[in-house]
């Protein structure tokens, strides 16, 4: 969850590298510790074997402390280019850039790595990596082109349903949609009966939704619910009815858009099942029945959604214009409230926020000299974390959803996934969303949000 690229355990990095274990804090102490003693006259540090740079370099980058993961990269391109853990330290040089936004500096060792060692595990992820990263400056074709290679090279590599998944999302963000289209086909020719098929038919429905062709859309979405394989893949069926139900909206089938919107169940931690009743309701459409059932089940589970740190969060994020209920519903699904806890991508505490976030923010919450572990303080953690989600606030205009996908996602990919939601709807958001992680998780958010709503008032007072 945390940013620049907050995560949760979403962004873990693949390698050759011995980034493959979970590391402590008390992991980190000792390595900065040997890091202070290992430092000359002039605080460079010295020359180590190349296992002991790799695995500090390690312990640094699971706790998302970059500069000192590159000190010993660089040490080991520096002075051991014929070793065979070159790869694995360019790989780790573009990735820690990757994760600081940096991308031109990203694809630059990334070029390096794919020049010299595409053969290797490593060179092959740098390949992948580099097409996020052109994805992420804004440039389409160079991204569509990046995972064209990597379809021609690597036809059976880890990353090849997503590259063919890619470069029909680049050619479409890049305006270039009958190219998108026939790799629609594509994938759905390579990946027949596979859930790629299911992904690239998703992604012509939300195509067309966003170019308005309320037909097409309908057509791609009854498509997918005939073929009804719905499981592992990015696409869900109540999502899909919802996106028909709402296309025959916009076309002014009112009838039509009404019945499609019925046939989501209503539930109250169900992200389509509320929306659904909403789109009923501003529609003309009886939806007693359906409001009964979602607060009967709301008081009924009542008890899976406690108030909790009620004080922190009204000193702290209702003072900056955050809903407490909402950051209790993103609390719930971090840390399941338990203050003392740590992801294995060096998350901390109630709202699990990374180090490397926590000091963007933490001058302004009134710590200064905040350490990592301050993060398991409620108070601070709370306090930090209010900071950050308001101006999330600001970025994405009280859209809560593209919060809780930036909040996983990260900034950038939220604000990607924005520019493409026409009309600028929750729902059509929310579908957008391009990372499965993410996007399951901003479904939990928002159906915790929804509960917390049904049962206390803004000020966390019981209904």
């Amino acid at each position: 969850m945390k940013k620049i690229f907050l995560v949760t355990a979403l962004f873990i990095l693949c390698s050759t590298s011995l980034f493959a274990q979970n590391y402590t804090d008390a992991d980190l102490a000792k390595v900065s510790a040997e890091d202070r003693n290992s430092r000359n006259t002039a605080g460079d540090l010295n020359l180590m074997p190349v296992g002991v740079h790799l695995k500090r370099a390690d312990v640094y980058m699971s706790q998302r402390h970059f500069s000192e993961a590159r000190e010993h990269w660089q040490k080991i391109i520096n002075n051991y280019p014929d070793d065979g853990a070159i790869p694995a330290a360019l790989f780790g040089m573009g990735r820690s850039n990757m994760w600081e936004r940096n991308y031109e500096t990203a694809i630059s060792w990334f070029d390096k790595l794919t020049k010299n060692y595409i053969s290797t595990f490593d060179g092959q992820e740098g390949l992948a990596y580099k097409g996020a990263c052109y994805v992420r400056l804004g440039k389409n074709l160079e991204a569509a082109n990046t995972y064209q290679q990597y379809t021609v090279m690597f036809p059976f590599g880890k990353r090849i349903e997503s590259s063919y998944l890619n470069i029909l999302d680049a050619y479409r963000e890049a305006g270039e949609y009958d190219q998108a289209n026939d790799w629609v086909d594509k994938t759905r020719k390579r990946f027949d009966g596979q859930k790629a098929e299911i992904n690239a038919l998703h992604a012509r429905l939300r195509m067309e939704i966003y170019r308005e062709k309320w037909g097409s859309a309908i057509a791609a979405a009854d498509e997918l619910l005939r073929l009804n394989r719905f499981s592992g893949s990015m696409a869900y069926e109540f999502e899909v009815k919802f996106l028909k139900g709402f296309a025959y909206e916009k076309s002014g089938e009112k009838p039509n858009a009404i019945s499609t919107y019925y046939s989501i169940p209503a539930s109250a931690s169900s992200y389509f099942g509320s929306l659904a009743t909403e789109r009923i309701a501003g529609l003309g459409g009886n939806i007693s029945g359906r409001e009964t059932q979602m607060q009967t089940e709301s008081r009924r589970n009542s008890g899976s959604y406690p108030v909790k740190f009620r004080n922190e969060l009204l000193r702290y994020s209702k003072s900056r214009g955050i809903d407490p209920r909402f950051v209790l519903s993103i609390m719930k699904q971090e840390s399941s409230f338990k203050a003392n806890a740590k992801s294995p991508a060096a998350a901390r505490g109630l709202l699990q926020l990374t180090y490397d976030t926590a000091l963007k923010y933490n001058k302004e919450a009134g710590f200064v000299n905040l350490q990592a572990t301050d993060l398991y303080n409620p108070g601070t953690n709370i306090a930090v974390g209010s900071v950050y989600i308001a101006e999330l606030k600001v970025e994405f205009g009280s859209l809560y959803e593209a919060i809780a996908a930036s909040y996983n996602g990260g900034e950038d990919n939220a604000a990607r996934w924005l520019e493409r939601t026409k009309p600028k709807d929750a729902a059509i958001f929310a579908s957008e969303v391009g990372f499965s992680e993410t996007k399951q998780y901003v479904f939990k958010v928002m159906g915790n949000y929804q509960v917390y709503k049904e049962l206390y008032t803004e000020n966390l007072v019981r209904k």
